[in-house]
């Protein structure tokens, strides 16, 4: 599983070229495919679009069986939100034995090789860009419910944003459910100050890509898409020359005497 980080092949790590170059197949979502396709012109590319996951899964492991090597590719850190887990899945549902690494503790001698090579995650390239804010203790939170009830997602929320984490919010609003960012906003609002600062981070570090400052208060659900990640303060996450930063601790801890 290759990670293409947020989209600009200068965030693209060099073992993750290197498996590039070195894959027979390369297999994904054709907007992941699409930006990197001057790296792999040569090869055969399978790529296909939403809700297509499980048969990218299942095409890239046949190929892999078929002794080819694949890379199956996901924007951001294929861990995270990503393909890497539906691999195991459906590995394991397969009854396909895998290794990830030599020697890995009960894994199987024999099996499919499996490497998930990391990348530059959403939160992360979003963080640069807007400062210093996942500086202390985050969580990150998908408003997708395709796939999870959205009454969990209302858990987790309620408990990430009461224990005072920094909160990064994947996937806050589609076209198919405008509704939920709102939903969300007033959970948050329930244990945060309308006063709390929120990064909004559209296409990070690729073409077309914008990033601003707001409120939890003053945040317009309709300026946010997708493509979008939303980091909200804690309580002493601070705005300082357009710069969102939460701090660690080490003033309070050393005194700005010691500056």
């Amino acid at each position: 599983m290759v990670s293409l980080g947020p989209g600009d092949a200068l965030h693209l790590t060099p073992r993750a070229r290197q498996a590039l170059e070195e894959a027979d197949v390369i297999v994904g979502y054709k907007t992941y495919v699409d930006l990197i396709r001057p790296l792999v012109q040569g090869k055969e590319v399978r790529a296909s679009g939403m809700k297509r996951e499980i048969a990218r899964c299942r095409e890239a492991i046949e190929a892999a069986e078929e002794g080819r090597r694949v890379a199956l590719v996901s924007s951001g850190d294929a861990g995270i939100y990503g393909m890497a887990g539906l691999v195991f899945d459906v590995c394991r549902a397969k009854g396909l034995p895998v290794r990830t690494w030599e020697g890995a503790e009960g894994g199987k001698a024999q099996g499919l090789r499996v490497e998930v090579v990391p990348g530059v995650a959403a939160f992360n390239a979003a963080a640069a860009l807007l400062g210093a804010p996942l500086m202390h203790d985050f969580a990150a939170v998908s408003l997708s419910d395709h796939l999870t009830p959205w009454e969990r997602i209302e858990r987790r929320l309620d408990a990430a944003a009461g224990a005072d984490f920094v909160i990064a919010v994947y996937n806050p609003r589609s076209k198919s459910r405008p509704d939920l960012l709102e939903k969300a906003r007033g959970i948050l609002l329930r244990h945060r100050s309308a006063e709390t600062p929120v990064g909004v981070v559209r296409r990070a570090m690729r073409e077309g890509q914008r990033c601003w400052i707001t409120t939890l208060g003053g945040l317009d659900p309709e300026e946010v898409d997708m493509q979008t990640v939303l980091l909200v303060g804690n309580s002493r996450t601070y705005v300082w020359e357009g710069h969102l930063v939460t701090p660690r601790g080490y003033l309070d801890k050393y005194g700005e005497e010691n500056l």
